[in-house]
């Protein structure tokens, strides 16, 4: 069934299985999978939410098993899946944890690479790549993933989520911390995440992509030349396909969708589900050209964009967006303001439209917009110098979120 302009959802979150009492990332993924499934094959069914692993061992996706009518129920169902995983998890010494990176994981020596299926691939990817470092083997995120059902569709839907991505980090960033240091950024999993394939930089591009606009357009000028650049490296030709793409937004065309992936991972479901359900309604004003027209939008430099997506990742909600174009594109006064202003802007818009979706999103969104993005809240628990002690009692509180569903310091 071909589904049209927000008919649907696909929602995507990573999570962390750590030692229940180090804390500590435990690479056994695969054992979880195998109790429910009976295999090492990476995913399980369970009733509305799929489990499936990730290229380390030591990350859980849950997911949308299948395209969800409405944001609307799914906190819950996450919510009740990732408990049935903790209880799991809880006989085998381990528990689940949430964030953008591990703030202490050292990949050099703590990396394990998924072994099963796909593993053709994966090792593919660590000998072009080297997936030991931060960029491959420690960021969780949430992807958000969107319909179309034409080109006219896609194109509008693209153009909207390209405006909006430089903002997102001030919503999302949760990773503030690397190797038990403040990295200086609020979402230091995008700074390594742009990084992580250099060795072929067009794959990742900007990360903010460029104004495509249909199939054909995509086509020419990000898929065909993103496999020639990868093709030299590449010789049996395994990573070919449409999800090599890592930019910050990315087309399926397999399943005629969107998917945005600048989305750091919250600290429950409530969290993320209340970001998409901001996200989708702000896209909603964008296609539908409320502020600008499509022309106006595919106007906007990628690199300027691209420039205000490190400033939001690097300052989170404290960044100051003065970029005119992309401030007239979302009906924005002209003065320079922050991105937390921004966002108070845009929601006060769209907020009667998110009111009656899911009482469990209220929380989370008046945490968001009164006291900042989770990195930012994390901050403030333990400071920008915390000792080994302050770090793992952040990372229990973490934990706990994600196991009860509620949302960290506010």
């Amino acid at each position: 069934m071909t589904l049209g302009l927000f008919d649907g959802y696909g929602v995507e979150l990573e999570h962390m299985v750590v030692d229940r009492s180090s804390l500590a990332v435990r690479p056994i993924v695969d054992e979880l999978i195998r109790r429910f499934s009976g295999t090492y094959e990476g995913s399980f069914e369970d009733g509305p939410i799929a489990w499936s692993n990730e290229l380390a061992l030591h990350v859980l996706e849950t997911k949308t098993n299948g395209p969800a009518a409405s944001l609307g129920g799914l906190a819950r169902a996450f919510q009740t899946s990732l408990q049935r995983i903790e209880r799991a998890l809880s006989p085998m010494g381990a528990r689940l944890m949430p964030g953008g990176m591990h703030p202490t994981m050292d990949p050099r020596h703590e990396f394990r690479r998924w072994p099963h299926d796909y593993a053709d691939v994966y090792s593919a990817y660590d000998r072009i790549f080297d997936c030991s470092g931060h960029g491959w083997s420690n960021l969780q995120s949430c992807h958000l993933n969107l319909p179309f059902a034409n080109d006219d569709e896609f194109g509008r839907l693209h153009l909207a989520i390209r405006t909006l991505l430089p903002l997102l980090p001030a919503l999302a960033a949760s990773s503030p911390f690397c190797e038990g240091r403040f990295t200086g950024w609020l979402d230091w999993r995008l700074h390594v995440y742009r990084h992580n394939q250099a060795r072929v930089p067009f794959v990742t591009g900007h990360v903010v992509p460029e104004p495509v606009t249909t199939r054909e357009q995509y086509f020419a000028e990000i898929l065909e030349p993103m496999w020639q650049h990868i093709a030299p490296f590449d010789p049996d030709r395994l990573l070919k396909e449409e999800w090599l793409n890592s930019r910050g937004v990315v087309a399926k065309f397999f399943r005629d969708s969107l998917e945005i992936r600048v989305l750091d991972v919250q600290e429950c479901p409530p969290a993320d589900l209340a970001i998409c359900a901001l996200v989708v309604a702000v896209l909603r004003e964008l296609c539908a050209e409320r502020w600008r027209d499509l022309e106006a939008l595919a106007a906007l430099p990628t690199e300027e964009l691209a420039a205000v997506l490190w400033r939001t990742a690097k300052d989170g909600e404290q960044a100051v967006v003065a970029h005119a174009g992309l401030r007239a594109a979302l009906g924005l006064p002209p003065e320079p303001s922050t991105a937390h202003e921004c966002w108070r802007i845009l929601a006060d818009r769209v907020l009667p439209d998110i009111a009656g979706l899911d009482p469990l999103l209220e929380p989370p969104l008046h945490a968001l917009l009164e006291h900042g993005p989770l990195a930012r809240r994390m901050l403030r628990a333990v400071g920008t110098e915390p000792d080994r002690e302050s770090m793992l009692r952040l990372q229990a509180q973490l934990a706990d979120c994600l196991a009860q569903g509620t949302v960290f310091g506010a």
